[in-house]
């Protein structure tokens, strides 16, 4: 088995370490079929969509941010930049992506990149007692709490929309 230290090439084991190092246990489910979108995982997972954690990053001045919204929710990125102080936070092109976090877009998860990225929690997501996120794949999804994820992320608490 690989370190912390040394990320596994397959990004879903890396999510596997990545929550298991951070004290939270291994959640990550594999479906057969593919859960590229909030719509569809909550219908394989049998949740409400608004309890789909979406992974975004974004392009902040050549730097990433992951914004972790809800899946009912369209971020507000000019709110979200005055809230921040930052400049305009543009979408990030899917090689920014995969660059940055080491996953593809459709499957990234709020942890297990190869480095640290600046992360805003959406504070909506705090209603809901289970929250699903992507676990580093098209086919996978790992379940944690609100405050878990938060501590497990270190991320910072705003509204997003």
């Amino acid at each position: 088995m690989h370190k912390a230290t040394e990320p596994a090439t397959d990004p879903v084991d890396n999510v596997r370490s990545a929550l298991i190092d951070g004290g939270a246990k291994d959640t990550v489910q594999v479906f057969d079929d593919e859960v590229p979108t909030a719509a569809a995982a909550a219908a394989v997972l049998g949740c409400e969509v608004a309890a789909i954690t979406n992974s975004l990053i974004f392009d902040v001045d050549g730097e990433p941010l992951l914004i972790l919204a809800s899946g009912a929710a369209k971020v507000d990125t000019a709110l979200v930049a005055d809230q921040l102080g930052t400049g305009r936070i543009r979408r990030a092109k899917p090689a920014f992506v995969l660059e940055h976090t080491g996953q593809e877009v459709g499957g990234v998860a709020p942890l297990g990149h190869p480095g640290r990225i600046r992360t805003i929690l959406d504070a909506s997501l705090e209603q809901h007692p289970v929250l699903w996120a992507g676990a580093g794949d098209h086919n996978s999804m790992f379940s944690i709490s609100y405050e878990e994820l938060r501590r497990i992320t270190n991320a910072e608490e705003l509204l997003v929309r």
